[in-house]
């Protein structure tokens, strides 16, 4: 049986799938043998910051909300009612670094998986974070997972 493969999004990491093409391909690669979760509150910054960032290139911010809106088609937004219960801990992990991290790190201890960030603010707090250039090697392991199923 196939193991469950989960991570966790930052908002930096939905931020760079629209802003590039290197994040988004990992993500539609690996979508059918992983998958993505971020806290609803993620894709809520990432519709705050894109506008901006995309006006300084001079291109226009309607096309970075319609990208980030096909993200929803490959991760799921968690509810806040969900990984609420996970705040205090989360917080006490998160706070000698960011606070504001919190919601990411109380949705990777309830679905117990680790975080793609880009963000040294999670290293040191007890769960597994990846970043772009290596999450491949542990997205990977889901494929591995579905072609031992078939045989």
């Amino acid at each position: 049986m196939a193991t469950e493969t989960k991570i966790v999004l930052d908002a930096n990491i939905l931020i760079r799938a629209v802003l590039g093409t290197k994040v988004r391909n990992t993500i539609e690669k690996y979508a059918n043998s992983a998958q993505f979760f971020t806290p609803d509150v993620c894709f809520a910054d990432a519709r705050k910051y894109l506008p901006a960032l995309f006006a300084k290139r001079n291109l226009p911010a309607d096309e970075a909300i319609a990208v980030l809106s096909e993200l929803t088609n490959f991760i799921a937004a968690v509810d806040a009612n969900l990984y609420e219960i996970y705040q205090v801990e989360a917080k006490q992990r998160i706070a000698v670094r960011d606070i504001d991290d919190w919601p990411i790190m109380a949705v990777s201890l309830m679905l117990n998986c680790p975080v793609w960030t880009e963000d040294a603010d999670f290293f040191g707090t007890g769960v597994a974070t990846w970043t772009s250039d290596r999450v491949h090697l542990y997205l990977s392991r889901g494929e591995q997972d579905i072609s031992n199923d078939d045989e």
